[in-house]
């Protein structure tokens, strides 16, 4: 790894770093800020409704207006500062202009993140290893916490001594309930400090210029990718797409309640740890991917990625007190991500015609970061509300509902999705 690739890859650890901060409590953090559930759908909505404009944003003026590391500098700092104030504020509407205003600079960055990394990529098959330290930086981001959420007066209590002693009981020592609440404004503080951190590095970033124009033809191409749904094979995997986009929406709105509830006991210092098990099992899967792909095929590796998180729903609704099983569950999440999201991105790139398969990579982002991920966000803070009696989630209930969307998609692909052979889907007109 030259110094080149060296910045880039520490950028995506940055990029990734932002978002893994923030991300997995702020579904426990809204409503015990005493948002309704309507209130925390319109917040927690501002990424995918970003997800949705940042598309044509970035692709069809940031990327061809403005060299892309300063945009990507401009877009964190001051994204930054209100990932910042996200702290400081427990008022509904200025936590959610705060959210909006930060998802709408922050969304489009990941795609300039992307342009930044291919414009000074020689072979773009090292493409794999920069974006190899997003995940490691969603991993990074887990780590702080353990040491952030901790019951320090337990620990001055406890007089340890010596450092193995302290150490000991520090990460023993995690906060729980309104402690933990209080403590996880930490998470928005980091992400913030992150942001700002990466737009002082943008500084260090290889001069990436706008892109050319468009031509008449490029400008259309999403058009071209709005055609290909026409193919029945196409529109079904577009549509489970949605419903898996759901399903991995839900596991992250429900784990860190789940996680820190009576039924399973895990401090708060471990949580986001424990979660991120599943993106150090993402690294193993992509790595096994190529090797999955060829041996059973798009549609099976697919159905695999998505019956993985049936049973993870699974051991989540009927083991809750199954502790050590729970932890080892999540190592699904890197099946789930690799065999089904990262394989549909590769489907795109193998079977959409060259000239459309940016807007058509697009196009499902769409429906994975933006309709699925909203219509999550959307329901399930009323679905918590309705199976909650006595201040006591029914978990049960609720994974037994992502459980069943889960198979319905798995069992939708296996009857519905079948793509002709490659040469006749590169050949054939939209």
């Amino acid at each position: 790894m030259n110094a080149v690739h060296a910045k880039l890859f520490l950028m995506m650890v940055l990029e990734f770093f932002i978002w893994g901060a923030w991300l997995p409590f702020i579904f426990s953090y809204l409503p015990g800020l005493g948002f309704t559930p309507g209130q925390q759908a319109l917040i927690l909505n501002a990424f995918p409704l970003a997800a949705i404009l940042g598309m044509f944003f970035s692709n069809q003026f940031a990327d061809r207006n403005f060299a892309a590391e300063k945009f990507l500098g401009f877009s964190q700092l001051l994204g930054g500062a209100a990932m910042i104030g996200l702290a400081f504020t427990g008022d509904f509407w200025t936590f959610f202009a705060l959210m909006l205003a930060h998802c709408l600079l922050y969304v489009p960055t990941l795609s300039v993140t992307n342009s930044i990394a291919f414009a000074h990529l020689k072979d773009t098959r090292d493409f794999g290893l920069i974006r190899m330290g997003g995940t490691i930086g969603w991993i990074l981001a887990a780590w702080p916490f353990t040491f952030i959420l901790v019951d320090w007066g337990r620990v001055g209590a406890a007089h340890p001594v010596g450092m193995i002693d302290w150490l000991k009981t520090a990460l023993g020592a995690g906060l729980s309930g309104a402690a933990l609440q209080k403590a996880a404004r930490w998470t928005y503080i980091v992400a913030g400090m992150a942001s700002l951190l990466l737009a002082v590095f943008c500084l260090a970033l290889p001069h990436t210029p706008p892109r050319k124009a468009e031509s008449a033809r490029d400008k259309f191409a999403w058009i071209e990718a709005l055609r290909l749904l026409g193919r029945p094979f196409v529109l079904v995997l577009w549509i489970v797409a949605f419903m898996d986009s759901f399903v991995i929406n839900a596991y992250f709105f429900w784990a860190v309640t789940f996680l820190g509830s009576p039924q399973v006991g895990i401090k708060g210092n471990w949580i986001m740890p424990i979660m991120s098990i599943g993106q150090v099992a993402e690294i193993l899967a992509m790595a096994m991917l190529a090797a999955t792909l060829k041996k059973l095929g798009w549609r099976t590796t697919m159905i695999i990625g998505i019956l993985a998180h049936v049973v993870r729903f699974a051991v989540f609704a009927f083991f809750p007190t199954w502790t050590t099983l729970i932890i080892l569950v999540f190592i699904l999440h890197g099946v789930c991500y690799a065999f089904f999201f990262a394989t549909v991105y590769i489907f795109v790139d193998e079977y959409f015609p060259k000239d459309a398969r940016s807007s058509a990579q697009g196009l499902f982002n769409v429906m994975i970061l933006g309709l699925g991920a909203m219509a999550c966000n959307t329901l399930c803070p009323f679905l918590t509300k309705k199976f909650m009696a006595r201040g006591l989630i029914d978990f049960r209930r609720l994974f037994l509902v992502a459980c069943g969307v889960a198979l319905a998609a798995a069992i939708t692909l296996a009857l519905f999705f079948h793509p002709p052979k490659l040469k006749t889907a590169e050949t054939a007109g939209p």
